[in-house]
């Protein structure tokens, strides 16, 4: 009896498991990592350098290292705690924070290029000993909010500028638009009278 229930609720563990692991995302490819952590602008490596680190620090960031001749910055978040339900009732504690690195370079097209790379740290204790885990961010909001505020940094410095609209050509004016010109004293120049062809 005992052995069925346990085929039983291994049966319903399966069935209840398998839509979640079918919904999981397939990991990002290389190309598609880069694209999500890297942006190109037309301005020089000083200026991306310092709005990086200037928007790091708005957003509560601590820089630990910042250095322009290798471009690297790396910057950690307040430590919090982690702790949950189950780890508070198994006597374990946790804390962690966000770690945050970037990488500033000069493109050979003349663009500088930043990569960023967002990770969650945490730090489990118990009596049987402590572990760490480091976790990345792989949400692309967390990169569309940093580097919306980096451009806004770039903006302010005079370093980029925004796109201006195009401009717009003047209209074609007709010759029958045009004004005869003016003759002395403001008369109109006699035109040549047209005449009919006659016939032969």
């Amino acid at each position: 009896m005992k052995k069925s229930v346990l085929l039983i609720a291994f049966a319903i563990t399966a069935t209840t498991a398998s839509p979640v692991e079918a919904r999981k995302p397939p990991p990002l490819t290389p190309m598609e990592l880069q694209a999500l952590q890297s942006r190109e602008y037309k301005t020089s490596k000083d200026q991306v350098f310092s709005s990086v680190v200037s928007v790091f620090q708005d957003m509560g960031y601590q820089i630990g290292g910042a250095e322009v001749t290798s471009g690297f910055i790396n910057a950690t978040s307040a430590n919090k705690n982690k702790t949950g339900f189950f780890e508070a009732m198994a006597g374990v504690t946790a804390s962690g924070a966000s770690r945050v690195t970037a990488f500033v370079e000069t493109m050979p097209s003349g663009l500088t290029r930043v990569r960023l790379n967002f990770m969650n740290t945490k730090n489990s204790s118990s009596r049987f000993g402590s572990s760490s885990n480091d976790k990345p961010i792989l949400d692309p909001k967390t990169y569309q909010v940093a580097f919306e505020h980096i451009e806004e940094a770039l903006f302010e410095r005079g370093a980029l500028t925004k796109t201006a609209a195009p401009a717009t050509s003047a209209p074609a004016v007709s010759p029958a638009a045009v004004a005869p010109a003016a003759g002395p004293a403001g008369t109109l120049a006699p035109q040549p009278a047209s005449h009919p062809e006659r016939g032969m």
